[in-house]
């Protein structure tokens, strides 16, 4: 039924279709870590949504944060995608037995892109994150101490939750 070139070459395209196919673990890691950061941010905007007035800057930063993360999963999404077109690429053209080099590279080669863009969002979402951390704790250490400061010995203080 088949020869042994045949299997050998089947087994060739099923090897190099496994190869992309790693990526896509990485990826559906990395979307996880996404969905989990938005998950916190939506929490925090639930949180601070009721108190908008004296919060503008903190609900501006995490719509920032949140636009961020949106793009890196789209990306994210898109590199997956991709990917998924470099395999089917690579067993279409064994089928074929055409030339399909081109195809190859430029789904693989996306997929790349698309994931190294989707770490520059998550990257850029991490560095407003940490900006917004340090804003507020040094927000919080100003209050204590003007808590302290005053006559009376602090005896009013302020929630900041």
């Amino acid at each position: 039924m088949f020869g042994t070139s045949d299997i050998n070459g089947a087994a060739h395209v099923v090897q190099l279709a496994l190869t992309p196919i790693f990526l896509l673990t990485g990826l559906a890691s990395l979307l996880n870590v996404f969905s989990t950061r938005l998950g916190r941010i939506s929490d925090r905007v639930d949180r601070l949504a009721g108190d908008a007035v004296r919060h503008p800057r903190q609900l501006a930063r995490l719509r920032l944060r949140s636009a961020a993360l949106d793009l890196a999963v789209l990306l994210a999404t898109l590199a997956g995608a991709l990917t998924c077109c470099a395999a089917l690429t690579l067993f279409v053209g064994a089928l074929r037995n055409a030339g399909t080099g081109r195809a190859l590279f430029a789904f693989f080669g996306s997929a790349l892109l698309c994931a190294i863009l989707a770490l520059a969002a998550f990257g850029f979402e991490t560095v407003v994150s940490g900006r917004s951390v340090r804003e507020q704790a040094n927000a919080d250490g100003d209050q204590q101490e003007d808590v302290q400061a005053r006559p009376g010995g602090g005896a009013r203080t302020s929630s900041n939750t």
